[in-house]
């Protein structure tokens, strides 16, 4: 697989499986203007369980359906986790009270968290060594994409002449299912991972599988694949399931340096992203008196560069190498934000100037936070890949996704004081630069380097 030209065939996979994070994105902006708020009653804090509802619902989803398509295989769960998705934002769409909305945002969380560990594992094991770095952070980085498109769809379906009977923010919980729809067709073809297969007892399927593939790129390419030298052969023993105490060795016994930079990267960018992300409207509207209803125009310029980011620096983490371009990234953000932290203080930003530096900073966050997911996959065996991915991802997302929105908003403050929200961003930005170094020193050098050769499988025979 490593040894693939890129094809047209790489490119169906990339966009079969790279959706997710669109409709991730698409999601959480669709549901943070809250326009249901009104018809369904709701108060400020009911709006606000809605989003933490959604959010646990993808922890769990991501711990239920890592560990199952560690088991079961990689297209069976990105098939079923879509389909998760679909049926919980369509039938949300119908709410008729605040109880059954938040059964279905649960319902549609476990789908996408389900998503993230599937795709991310699906997409390291077929994807070619030599391009592995950039398109999996290119493709996680598309969820600025969606949450751009979301935001868009609100300027119209939010608007009180179109939403006044309620319908405008009900089809916008139908967008996503209609996108998944034509995925799910997408996805039909996309193969089974060899790798899983051979390590999970399906021999035969990997010989198959993999002939089939190899020979649409040679018509693809118009070139003959060379043969794989007998150097790269390994033997392996079929694994049905790993046991948590396997899985507790190979993070704090055989790879415990790995566990340390996943942590450190995952726990990062998850605070900085979720502390700036649901706090930068309160930020306009109490220390730069921008009204409300115009604070979501500050956003397409903070969404498309986070979209860039991940696009224009991706190819750096295959060619500068993992560890720097992760260095990079997680330094440069953290300074550019200690930099707007020190100007915010002495109240030398406006509105725009303070919009401009976000983006700057997150231009290099965002490839740094893509890269985090890319982290997790790569580096460990693959028969806990997804389990991998997906317990990572749930300490990320508690840590990150339910303390720093919290903090930052009591930080804020009515907007009198800007010293307690300065100490916040300095803290932010120390944690990037924190994870920035942690990386620099005990990552793992992954640049296209096979999948076998970064973690020996655990069903290798010795």
């Amino acid at each position: 697989m490593d040894r693939l030209p890129w094809t047209k065939f790489h490119w169906s996979v990339v966009v079969g499986l790279g959706v997710s994070w669109i409709l991730d994105g698409l999601e959480i902006q669709m549901v943070s203007e809250n326009g249901f708020q009104q018809q369904l009653h709701m108060n400020s804090a009911e709006v606000g369980l809605t989003g933490t509802v959604y959010l646990f619902g993808e922890v769990i989803g991501a711990l239920v359906f890592g560990r199952l398509a560690d088991r079961l295989g990689r297209k069976r769960f990105f098939i079923i986790t879509l389909a998760v998705y679909l049926i919980g934002s369509g039938i949300a769409g119908f709410a008729f009270a605040p109880w059954f909305l938040w059964v279905f945002r649960f319902v549609a969380g476990l789908g996408i968290g389900g998503e993230y560990t599937a795709i991310n594992s699906a997409i390291d094991e077929i994807i070619p060594s030599h391009y592995r770095g950039r398109v999996d952070i290119a493709i996680n980085g598309t969820y600025w994409g969606g949450a751009a498109l979301g935001a868009a769809a609100n300027l119209f379906l939010l608007r009180p002449d179109i939403n006044a009977d309620g319908w405008g923010w009900r089809i916008g919980f139908f967008i996503g299912p209609v996108l998944g729809l034509i995925i799910i067709y997408l996805r039909r073809h996309i193969p089974e991972s060899p790798r899983w297969q051979l390590t999970h007892g399906h021999a035969e399927e990997a010989e198959s599988n993999v002939d089939q593939i190899e020979r649409e790129v040679e018509e693809e390419s118009g070139r003959t694949l060379e043969p794989v030298p007998d150097s790269k052969a390994i033997e392996v023993r079929p694994t049905d399931r790993v046991g948590v105490i396997t899985i507790l060795k190979v993070f704090f016994q055989v790879y415990p340096k790995r566990t340390l930079v996943a942590f450190s990267m995952m726990v990062t960018q998850s605070f900085l992203y979720n502390a700036i992300f649901f706090s930068y409207a309160l930020v306009l509207e109490n220390f730069y008196n921008i009204p409300k209803a115009t604070t979501g125009l500050y956003f397409f310029p903070f969404a498309i560069g986070n979209l860039a980011g991940p696009l224009l620096l991706g190819p750096l983490f295959d060619t500068l190498g993992r560890r720097k371009a992760i260095f990079g990234t997680y330094v440069i953000s953290g300074i550019v934000l200690a930099v707007s932290a020190a100007l915010f203080s002495a109240g030398a930003l406006t509105a725009l100037t303070q919009t401009i530096f976000w983006c700057v900073a997150f231009f290099f966050a965002s490839a740094g936070a893509s890269s985090a997911y890319l982290t997790v996959s790569e580096t460990f065996p693959l028969e806990l890949r997804g389990q991998a991915i997906s317990y990572f991802f749930a300490i990320g997302q508690l840590v990150g996704g339910v303390a720093a929105p919290v903090i930052f908003g009591t930080l804020v403050g009515n907007g009198k004081d800007r010293g307690p929200l300065t100490i916040g961003f300095y803290f932010g930005a120390g944690m990037m630069i924190v994870g920035g170094i942690i990386a620099l020193i005990f990552a793992f050098d992954a640049e296209r380097k096979s999948l076998e050769d970064i973690a020996d499988p655990l069903s290798k025979v010795s």
